[in-house]
């Protein structure tokens, strides 16, 4: 049985691109549709049997209806192959209230042929051309979908993630308990396991992030645990496979230096102990690159824009079609000699680019006639909130406790 492990597709990111004029969409997301495709093309010449989504296929909760026809296209093309799709629902999947549709769920609506949708915890039974497979479903789930709000009432935030994730621990632990052992069973979660490097997804992140322990997921009964969530492609176990396919496509710089793509997982029974064998294997696709290239310009260079120009030039391979930030570290004295045009112009191969100063200033911070290094503490404090005009009763306040820090005094 061989399946097709991917997450965090994260249609309608569009930063870093421009308009397509032959097709009229973004440039980034024919990035991310580019990446898709990929793995829908080996996915059909592989012969895969299923290919497993573990949620978060739009960056939006509400996309739009360019962005829902092309994800359908794709899904349309593994299904008319004869491969089975299943379709975890992520964070980025959920309405932003109770009773209203995910993104993925019209899928479901229309008992679309060979898709499953995931939006609550269950166990599906996937009938592949290689025989039955179980699938222990955890999606994400809101806060309000595992605890009442009388339970929550009185609790800190600390313990309403400890209740939260006894809950999910719970949920996985009964499902698991439910598996019929002859089957081969993975459990898919789109969900943040403790331990995990993460990525971009901690700046796109859509309200509280709860937690599970590796262990809550690592139970002996999967032979392979998929996960979502996180965009950096890791495996947290070996045994059991506890595996993060990361996202298809780099959302941002955080992801520069990313290697992206699927995780391909063959089960096989081995006909000396009967038992089932797991391999699995990431496979890259090509990508968006994203380059930074970092110059400290010196006080005494002559020609700053020409330092600058041969960095660039050496990297012109890299930077071809790529996503590229130039940063520019430099002394106050050189800031008007940088000629933005030539940056610019050396700059036009490139898919997109930006360029940042830093501007490296000598300040000194003067109290009255004196350096911050000629005056005591307590006499810096108190000129530092009177140049600050904090209020004189909230100024006698934070000198009184400053004073007590500045003497040592452990009671404060």
């Amino acid at each position: 049985m061989r399946i097709i492990h991917f997450a965090d597709l994260h249609l309608g990111v569009e930063n870093y691109g421009r308009i397509d004029q032959t097709t009229g969409l973004s440039t980034r997301l024919n990035d991310f549709l580019a990446a898709f495709d990929q793995l829908v093309d080996y996915a059909i010449d592989n012969k895969a049997d299923l290919v497993l989504f573990c949620g978060d296929a739009y960056k939006s909760r509400e996309p739009t209806q360019t962005q829902q026809r092309e994800f359908a296209r794709r899904i349309e093309r593994l299904s008319a192959a004869g491969i089975f799709v299943f379709l975890l629902v992520g964070n980025h999947d959920m309405p932003n209230a109770a009773g209203r549709a995910t993104a993925t769920e019209i899928f479901d609506t229309l008992k679309v042929h060979n898709v499953y949708v995931s939006g609550h915890p269950d166990i599906h039974i996937i009938p592949t051309a290689s025989g039955d497979i179980q699938i222990v479903s955890v999606p994400w789930l809101r806060r309000s979908t595992l605890l009442s709000r009388e339970e929550t009432r009185s609790l800190s935030i600390e313990e309403v993630d400890r209740r939260m994730e006894q809950t999910l621990t719970d949920i996985i632990a009964s499902r698991a308990e439910k598996l019929d052992p002859d089957l081969p069973a993975i459990l898919a979660a789109h969900v943040w396991v403790t331990g995990a490097r993460v990525g971009s997804e901690s700046s796109m992140s859509i309200g509280h992030e709860h937690t599970l322990l590796l262990s809550n997921v690592a139970l002996p009964v999967f032979d392979y645990v998929a996960l979502g969530h996180i965009h950096r492609q890791q495996i947290l176990s070996e045994n059991p496979p506890v595996v993060y396919s990361g996202s298809l496509e780099r959302v941002d710089f955080g992801e520069e230096k990313d290697e992206k793509g699927f995780y391909v997982v063959d089960i096989e029974p081995d006909t000396v102990t009967g038992k089932r064998m797991v391999s699995f294997e990431f496979h890259a696709v090509k990508t968006r690159r994203f380059l930074t290239i970092n110059i400290d310009l010196k006080a005494n260079d002559l020609d700053p824009t020409s330092s600058v120009l041969r960095v660039i030039n050496e990297k012109t391979d890299e930077a071809n079609n790529a996503v590229v930030r130039l940063n520019v570290t430099m002394p106050a004295e050189l800031e008007g000699q940088l000629r933005d045009n030539d940056l610019r112009e050396s700059l036009k191969d490139t898919h997109y680019y930006t360029i940042s100063r830093d501007v490296q200033r000598e300040a000194r911070l003067r109290l009255g006639d004196r350096t911050a290094e000629e005056i005591v503490p307590f006499d810096a404090l108190k000129a530092y909130l009177e140049t600050q005009e904090v209020p004189l009763e909230r100024r006698k306040i934070l000198l009184e406790y400053g004073k007590k820090l500045i003497e040592g005094d452990e009671s404060v």
